[in-house]
């Protein structure tokens, strides 16, 4: 195969004949030779390729095409660069236009562009540092979720993307029907979900947690990855409709367990973001968010804090004057609460477990207090949550209690309450969303800007 710009860089400078495929990132012109930078997305800097004279002259009709944004092909010799930053060069011998960028139409010309005008080009922005960055970092993140858990003997498992129970109990859900609901609702009919495509009312997942569990009952150590999907009216830079969701499940874990699954996860993560995302973590560090290299270092270096809720909301109680939202003990943190803790009260990362009952799903243990939950979050400097997790309820008529407290339907959940009817464990698990984990480890500002192609309320482009 072609070998790609990044693999150019890591051969020597011995006069090798070699291809460039690219597309033009500048192009300069002097008297005497022709400077094209080319990129392939295979890293963050161009390859200089460099027409002398006689090369420039022979092919001075393609050059004339090529304009930023241009897909070319270059042929020549991999020489010695004396340009500073770059160890190699190609030598130009012949050159082709494969696909021309006109630049009165091209909207990515060598200017800098604002992020609201790159999200409206979706379909182009990757072609940018930026978010070219972003892509590389996406990939490697994923490859190395998938590492760190099959090398801790996990099972991967594929949880539907379709289902007819609300993990979070929110109702926050998009609707899948085949049913023609214009003629339903002119005629004035109740809608008769028996004769939809499943026979009930189904939507598209939240959360892969529930089903996930179930495997968790057989396998021990599972996990799931993949997209969810949110209902909510929220445009803020930190929601989504669709993302894409980690979570672990691990049988026999109890809280503690589970928090030093977490801590250990983020760190496994954050190290190969700094060892295989070397260049592309110093732009975002240089160009996106200062002292991020440094950021995550530390929280590699030094253990995570802990405390309770109720230690949080008394620490936070001390400065109410700090905050927008009044914090006391019930109330749901909120991210200045979180950014304070993680930033002025703990400095670094920080877990607070034990929240009361009331603002946690019903699938979390209830602790003997009868007013708290095994409940675990994991906050970051500068963001706030990250992870969210707990300790399950595997008491059948404690489950069933707290199902009923929240009105929600008993026979919705029945194959969910036969896991504590036959051979119940204690478990625990997680779920980091996978937008948020890119925010982190990237420093970017907006969650619409760490995926392909976000989706939010009133936004489904491209």
């Amino acid at each position: 195969m072609r070998l790609t710009i990044k693999e150019l860089f890591e051969l020597p400078p011995d006069g090798r004949s070699v291809i460039v495929k690219g597309w033009i990132r500048t192009k300069r012109e002097t008297k005497s030779a022709v400077f094209l930078e080319v990129n392939d997305g295979s890293r963050m800097g161009n390859i200089q390729c460099v027409f002398d004279e006689a090369a420039a002259a022979s092919s001075a009709a393609e050059i004339a095409r090529a304009g930023t944004g241009a897909s070319v092909r270059v042929e020549g010799s991999l020489v010695a660069s004396p340009a500073s930053g770059q160890k190699v060069e190609v030598k130009a011998l012949s050159f082709e236009v494969i696909g021309e960028a006109p630049a009165d139409g091209y909207p990515l010309q060598k200017k800098a562009h604002s992020m609201e005008f790159l999200r409206e080009i979706a379909h182009l922005r990757p072609r940018t540092n930026t978010f070219g960055a972003v892509a590389r970092v996406r990939n490697r993140m994923a490859f190395a979720v998938h590492q760190f858990f099959q090398d801790r003997g996990f099972n991967y498992v594929h949880t539907p993307i379709i289902t007819t129970s609300d993990a979070e109990g929110a109702g926050e859900m998009f609707q899948v029907t085949t049913l023609d609901l214009d003629r339903i609702a002119k005629s004035g009919e109740p809608v008769d979900y028996s004769k939809d495509f499943f026979g009930k009312a189904a939507s598209l997942t939240v959360s892969g947690q529930l089903n996930v569990e179930t495997y968790c009952q057989a396998l021990s150590r599972v996990y799931t990855f993949g997209p969810t999907f949110r209902a909510e009216n929220s445009n803020t830079t930190r929601h989504l409709s669709e993302f894409w969701m980690i979570e672990p499940e691990v049988a026999f874990n109890d809280i503690a367990d589970n928090m030093d699954l977490a801590e250990d996860f983020l760190k496994s993560l954050a190290r190969v973001a700094l060892s295989d995302c070397a260049e592309d973590l110093t732009f975002f560090d240089q160009r996106i968010q200062n002292g991020l290299l440094d950021m995550l270092a530390k929280m590699i270096a030094a253990p995570f804090a802990r405390m309770t809720y109720t230690e949080a909301v008394k620490e936070l109680e001390k400065t109410p004057e700090a905050f927008e939202f009044k914090p006391y003990w019930g109330c749901d943190l909120q991210s200045e609460h979180e950014k304070f803790l993680t930033e002025k009260i703990v400095g670094g990362p920080l877990i607070v477990t034990d929240y009361p009952k009331e603002i946690k799903s019903f699938y979390m243990k209830l602790n003997a207090d009868g007013k708290t939950v095994r409940a675990m979050d994991v906050l970051v400097p500068r963001f706030g949550e990250i992870i969210g997790g707990s300790e399950r309820e595997e008491r059948l008529d404690v489950l069933e209690e707290r199902i009923e407290a929240l009105g929600l339907k008993k026979e919705t959940y029945s194959w969910y309450l036969d896991l504590r009817r036959f051979g119940t464990t204690p478990h625990s698990g997680f779920g980091l969303g996978f937008e948020r984990l890119m925010l982190y480890v990237t420093g970017m500002a907006n969650i619409r800007d760490v995926i392909p192609f976000p989706r939010a309320p009133k936004l489904a482009d491209f």
